[in-house]
């Protein structure tokens, strides 16, 4: 499992959550799955106020975390509703392979999304209209800037990468008074505004899978290419305390292919989960690795040196970062399974039972059947409630059993499990 520590505040009473989601394709119905746990064993907070206050996302938790702001007037984030939604989910309708979409002329296809007013624009392997509309009308947008208006929500981050500069953005809908602090990252970028459903399908645009999104005049990717886990717009958006879902589990790290695949008859299928896992998945831990140990280097600076010496070294962190040093009290989930494996148990009866094109159908037998166990893709494209099922169960679990800490997180007692 990663490092459960990172850095920023010491929590208090009135203490302000954050919730970080990663993206990973149909992994995120794990991120429902700990939410749902989180939900269970805490139950309504004390205050009356929402699970979380600040929500960050990118790609799949872009939506996931969209939702739960939407939703936060709500008790648990209406996520009985948000799991529902995940376990409806068909292949035939939200996963409509087009393999002529990556053939297509991009100039044609922009011409085209002009003209219709749309903002998807250039190829893409999957359809992304089933998506478009599963953004659109499943999520609660005026719902979700009455929440944020009303300070209910604090602040609202989804990230997308900015395809002409490479610099990822981060969209913020911040509450009156909520202030987004700027990074001096020049590969970031903070903008203020509403976040609309266009900022969620860009965050979500996996390069070739779904078309690129125009926001604004300006073109937008997945932003978990580059900024998979949004830790650091949680913390400037002013997060006391952070729960952190991760999709990648310790089990999950194969550092080395099977026997039978080394060299060049690797499989094409499992090069693409590899090359997956490594844009969306590997920086991840990478992440909260470096968090943990900024962490516990502090701490080693507060027993060694005297106040006005760590006071310089504050200062001097404060002028690089742009932000106060700050410790913060985190909690962080990882599958205690292979999520991969979890989705290969399933995958093989959901593409049988799925009323798909002959074509379509023997492709993913074919893949499936090339990439054996190391079928990680399926994790990421098999959009479907029968795939869904088993991560959210997962995910709930993994949060249930870790219920002590949860209540302790929370400031809830055992009367509220």
């Amino acid at each position: 499992m990663c490092p459960p520590d990172a850095l920023v505040p010491v929590a208090h009473a009135s203490s302000r959550r954050g919730l970080v989601l990663s993206g990973g394709g149909m992994r995120g119905a794990y991120e429902v799955g700990v939410i749902q746990g989180i939900a269970e064993v805490v139950g309504a907070p004390p205050d009356g106020a929402p699970l979380f206050q600040v929500l960050t996302g990118t790609s799949v938790g872009a939506i996931n975390a969209t939702f739960l702001a939407g939703h936060a007037h709500a008790r648990g984030h209406g996520i009985a509703r948000l799991a529902d939604i995940w376990r409806g989910l068909r292949i035939e309708n939200h996963a409509k392979f087009r393999p002529g979409g990556l053939l297509r002329m991009a100039p044609l296809t922009r011409r085209v999304a002009a003209w219709r007013g749309r903002g998807a624009t250039g190829h893409s392997l999957l359809d992304p209209k089933p998506i478009e509309r599963l953004v659109r009308d499943s999520l609660s947008w005026s719902q979700l800037h009455e929440n944020v208006d009303n300070g209910v929500v604090h602040a609202l981050v989804v990230a997308a990468l900015h395809v002409g500069s490479g610099r990822t953005t981060m969209f913020a809908e911040l509450a009156p008074g909520a202030t987004f602090l700027p990074s001096r990252d020049t590969r970031r970028l903070g903008r203020r505004e509403r976040v609309t459903p266009e900022h969620v399908l860009a965050s979500a645009a996996i390069p070739l899978i779904f078309p690129n999104r125009r926001i604004g005049g300006e073109y937008y990717c997945d932003g978990g290419l580059r900024f998979n886990t949004p830790i650091a717009p949680a913390i400037r958006t002013g997060a006391d305390k952070l729960v952190v879902v991760s999709v990648m589990g310790s089990a999950q790290r194969r550092d080395v292919l099977p026997r039978a695949g080394v060299g060049a008859d690797v499989p094409p299928t499992i090069l693409l989960g590899r090359l997956l896992n490594a844009l969306l998945l590997d920086p991840i831990c990478y992440d909260l690795q470096v968090l943990e140990r900024l962490n516990e280097l502090w701490g080693a600076l507060e027993k060694i040196l005297p106040p006005d010496e760590l006071h310089q070294i504050a200062e001097l962190i404060e002028r690089h970062r742009g932000i106060p040093y700050r410790k913060l009290d985190t909690l962080v989930f990882s599958p205690s399974e292979d999520l991969a494996e979890v989705t290969g148990r399933v995958a093989a009866r959901v593409i049988e039972q799925a009323a798909l094109p002959r074509v379509t159908r023997a492709a993913l037998r074919w893949a499936l059947h090339d990439s054996g166990l190391e079928a990680d893709w399926a994790s990421y494209f098999l959009f479907d409630g029968r795939v869904a099922e088993p991560l959210i169960d997962l995910g709930r679990k993994d949060a249930r059993r870790r219920g002590a800490e949860i209540r302790e997180f929370f400031g809830a007692g055992d009367s509220l499990e």
